[in-house]
């Protein structure tokens, strides 16, 4: 038994017919945006502020995409008869995202908060060259950076954070006491 010539044609156009009746679901991309997920990955910014050159973000990728470029700088003593420091002050940091594969390594290695997910995904380039993004970019990126989520309410405070409350409170106490004891003085010197 041999086919009927024009039955896959038939069958085609009947998939066609019953398609064309359905609702696209179909997102026209530049025109209309996706939304995304809060906590999404995009691309990786920079708090170039909170990096102090400590290279483990680039010691941590597997992929070696991250550059980094430092200097020594000498600071002068903070306080008369103290001593010169050093630190490293930051000349590059760019990121080949043409090798980066998004792992999210270099983000919770960072001690100093330095790098965040940031949810922008549009930065194609022509040439593969032009994937690797200076500081200049990296800094843009970070401000299309979510906040994060509030702390759940019944969640127990961070003990960085219960650190601070308590050293604040001893320390308003200890200013409040000086500050009675200089009005104590004050008064016992104005009876006499």
């Amino acid at each position: 038994m041999s086919p009927l010539p024009g039955r896959g044609l038939a069958k085609g156009l009947a998939v066609t017919l019953r398609t064309m009746t359905r609702r696209s679901v179909t997102a026209q991309y530049p025109d209309a945006q996706p939304e995304l997920p809060p906590r999404s990955r995009g691309v990786i910014g920079l708090l170039e502020e909170n990096c102090t050159v400590c290279m483990l973000c680039a010691r941590e990728c597997p992929d070696w995409c991250i550059y980094i470029d430092s200097h020594k700088e000498t600071v002068p003593p903070a306080a008369p008869g103290g001593r010169e420091r050093s630190r490293n002050v930051l000349d590059r940091f760019a990121i080949d995202f043409s090798l980066c594969m998004y792992c999210g390594i270099c983000i919770e290695v960072c001690p100093f908060d330095a790098l965040f997910w940031s949810p922008e995904f549009e930065y194609a380039e022509t040439d593969i060259r032009e994937l690797t993004h200076e500081r200049d970019k990296l800094r843009e990126w970070m401000w299309t950076v979510p906040t994060p989520p509030p702390l759940d309410p019944g969640a127990e405070e961070p003990k960085e954070i219960a650190a601070a409350h308590r050293a604040a409170e001893k320390l308003a106490a200890a200013a409040q006491a000086a500050h009675a004891h200089v009005q104590a003085r004050e008064s016992q010197e104005g009876d006499a």
